[in-house]
């Protein structure tokens, strides 16, 4: 049976949220790595939910990532309209119970008034900024959605334009982009 140590390493993807007059948009690339081979370039990793009123986009490990929207998807039947409160039952399931607790992945969650960055410690972070990024690739793109904010770019550009300039510092972000808009 082989450890931790002799796995392979799967890492990487970047994921950005951008809230702007009116519009959310969250971006992912599509970069799968193993160690430092690109295994697949154009993974989806941006999904939207409840009949394309919630969009959710994952960083970590894909069949984890999967069971967590699943989950979310049921969370949000059981609270339409209420994504905080789905989220918030999303992440307090998510540290409690003992099978999703082993789950390697972090969700970017956005409806049209909000973006939530949902995590496996019972994390349910609402950002300041109305921007939010998650993934290898995370802070680039962070930093660059911000600084764009203040320009006359719609949500759209900015996540895209930001992506790029992740893509460009990050080996483990691409230029393939998913893109999802309310």
């Amino acid at each position: 049976m082989a450890d931790a140590e002799t796995l392979p390493s799967w890492h990487g993807t970047t994921i950005l949220a951008v809230r702007k007059d009116g519009r959310t948009v969250i971006a992912g690339d599509g970069q799968v790595s193993m160690g430092q081979t690109i295994v697949k370039g154009n993974a989806r990793k941006v999904r939207t939910l409840a009949g394309g009123k919630v969009i959710a986009g994952f960083a970590g490990a894909t069949a984890d990532a999967f069971t967590l929207i699943e989950r979310l998807e049921a969370k949000l039947e059981q609270y339409p309209d209420q994504l905080a409160r789905a989220c918030v039952d999303l992440a307090k399931d998510w540290r409690t119970d003992r099978y999703l607790r082993r789950l390697e992945a972090m969700l970017l969650v956005a409806d049209s008034t909000a973006i939530y960055t949902v995590t496996g410690m019972g994390d349910v972070l609402e950002p300041t900024h109305a921007v939010a990024a998650i993934g290898s690739g995370g802070n680039y793109a962070l930093a660059a959605a911000r600084a764009l904010m203040d320009t006359d770019f719609g949500a759209e550009d900015i996540a895209r334009r930001a992506m790029g300039i992740a893509a460009e510092i990050c080996v483990y972000t691409n230029g393939s982009l998913t893109v999802e808009t309310l």
